[in-house]
């Protein structure tokens, strides 16, 4: 957004001059507009390489800025290579594109392969390159440094050149490529679900590897050469071994396909054989090789996650996501324990699994019962429950504190009242009126799951507000199905505790006081209705009478003769 100045309108003025303007906002967004496919980072860690549909970034990781950006094809892989001055990528076209980043140019674009170029992996010894492809090809290019004559002038330059050396064909599309850090071995993942592995010197096969129900979408083998962690479609990730080809361990890891796996990159801290792994569920997992198990869990994305790449040193992950963002995930000081990560995760699938716990059976076709039996918790209930215990104990010490206020007050007429809860001074009510009005709020038929989820303890508590409701006859049909749940199901603490017999007793006494009042009342209620439903039906019933019938009844009266009585003396 520019300001412009808007100077005196001077007409004698014929010269047109023009206006003077300045920069007042500008807004910046130097993010990918589509989705990123491809992360790489440069030996040191100090740059990452983003690729997606017609642009590359080079990001600054400490800085977290963009340094520069690049037009490319529709880039499906990428990496930098020795040096960290030049970045290749692989496109939807076939195409190796070259650029230098330092000039920001495109060096020189190879066109390696007549489909799409799904993988690219930089040799270990740093002289070449192998690049995957859906023509069922893996070519393999020598990085050639030639001279180059600069136009205009006697002086040449040197120049990157990819030569193409070997090709080696297989049977499917080609998904993936990695070599082993002792460059012994290249393993190849195909779209037959199976991964190859072959000796780099002669391209003999080694492995076949078998065993995933999808197509391996990524693999890697750790430092010393020893294993090879693959993901597929499947959502399984599944450890070998690369003596043998046998399988470790099958991780059922994800809930969606696994895009990316990657190993720990050094055995610094005896970390070697612990890998991450990244899906289309949102999730990153931290996973132990040797003991086989997971280690912990990273959520933050909010779409699908493309792609992942570690540092060398292994101190911090980059992912990209379908959400347009690039997050860096930094490794801390802070320990670890394994139970209390797996105590989390079986709590998180324990609350994912809620919604989903009551089955719902109905008794006839297209009626649902009004009453069913208590089931097992929602997360309705448990909130519920949790209600109730908030209640509980803002109340119990409230009701207490009460309660000593008013035997003192007795001797001390001027006692200040005591201190209490914001909650009960806000609705300036009683205690054991705040406990009536949160369990009247929660619905009928989570009442008995939420009263399950109370402990032993606050069982009790909730006794002694029972008794209150009771005596002071609130809310009678509540009480009752609060007081009777509640005995059924802790019968056998309740008969073991020596402290509840004499509120049970208490209960009982003003239980039979408050039933016996409102069965009086209902009595009286009822004789009422009956007396008004006598009246009403009296007012509103009316004889029918037959006019001819009547006039012959009454000409037959009159005609009869009466009995006379005679008194004899």
């Amino acid at each position: 957004m520019y300001n412009i100045p808007i100077g005196p309108n001077n007409k004698s003025s014929t010269a047109e001059v023009a206006p003077e303007y300045n920069r007042a906002f500008s807004v910046g967004m130097p993010g990918h507009r589509t989705d990123v496919r491809s992360l790489a980072l440069s030996s040191d860690g100090r740059m990452l390489a983003s690729a997606s549909n017609g642009t590359m970034k080079i990001w600054n990781v400490r800085t977290q800025n963009c340094i520069r950006t690049l037009d490319c094809g529709y880039a499906l892989c990428c990496s930098f290579l020795p040096g960290d001055k030049i970045v290749v990528i692989g496109n939807q076209n076939g195409e190796i594109e070259i650029f230098d980043i330092a000039s920001s140019t495109l060096i020189e674009t190879v066109k390696a392969h007549d489909r799409p170029l799904w993988t690219l992996y930089v040799h270990p010894d740093g002289r070449s390159l192998a690049t995957g492809s859906a023509d069922k090809c893996v070519k393999f290019f020598n990085f050639e440094i030639v001279q180059e004559d600069v136009s205009g002038s006697k002086e040449s330059t040197p120049r990157l050149k990819l030569a193409h050396k070997r090709t080696l064909k297989v049977s499917d599309d080609v998904l993936s490529i990695r070599f082993s850090p002792d460059s012994w071995l290249i393993a190849l993942s195909l779209l037959d679900n199976t991964v190859k592995v072959f000796f780099v010197d002669s391209l003999k096969l080694f492995l076949n590897l078998y065993g995933h129900k999808l197509p391996v979408l990524s693999m890697d083998i750790s430092h010393d050469s020893k294993m090879i962690v693959t993901s597929s479609a499947d959502k399984n990730v599944r450890l070998w071994g690369l003596d043998f080809g046998d399988c470790h361990k099958t991780f059922f890891a994800h809930q969606d396909s696994i895009m990316q796996v990657l190993f720990v990159p050094h055995n610094q801290d005896g970390n070697g054989h612990q890998f991450f792994s990244a899906s289309k569920d949102r999730v990153i997992k931290y996973w132990d090789g040797d003991n086989f198990e997971q280690i912990q869990k990273l959520e933050g994305h909010h779409g699908e996650i493309w792609a992942m790449a570690i540092d060398r040193t292994g101190q911090f992950l980059v992912t990209a996501s379908h959400d347009k963002s690039i997050r860096v995930w930094q490794q801390t000081d802070e320990q670890i324990f394994l139970e209390e990560e797996r105590e989390k995760e079986l709590e998180e699938m324990y609350e994912n699994t809620l919604t989903t716990s009551l089955d719902q059976v109905e008794e006839t076709p297209g009626e649902k019962a009004e009453v069913t039996p208590a089931g097992k918790a929602t997360i309705e209930t448990l909130m519920a429950g949790e209600r109730i215990v908030e209640a509980l104990e803002i109340s119990i010490p409230d009701l207490m504190a009460m309660k000593e206020w008013s035997e003192a007050k007795a001797g001390q007429p001027h006692l200040a009242p005591p201190d209490r809860h914001p909650v009960l001074l806000y609705g300036n009510i009683s205690a054991e009126a705040h406990v009536l009005n949160v369990v009247q709020k929660i619905q009928a038929a989570s009442l008995q799951d939420a009263l399950l989820v109370l402990p032993f303890d606050k069982v009790i508590s909730l006794f002694t507000f029972l008794q209150i409701w009771a005596e002071k006859q609130w809310n009678m049909p509540l009480t009752c199905r609060i007081l009777f749940f509640l005995l059924k199901t802790h019968h056998r603490q309740i008969v073991a505790s020596n402290t509840m017999r004499p509120l049970l007793d208490g209960i009982r006494q003003h239980l039979r006081y408050g039933l016996k009042s409102q069965k009086d009342e209902m009595g009286f209620n009822l004789a009422a209705l009956r007396f008004l439903g006598m009246k009403i039906q009296e007012k509103g019933t009316k004889d029918y009478v037959d006019e001819a019938l009547w006039e012959e009844e009454e000409k037959a009266e009159r005609g009869r003769k009466k009995r006379a009585f005679v008194n004899v003396a």
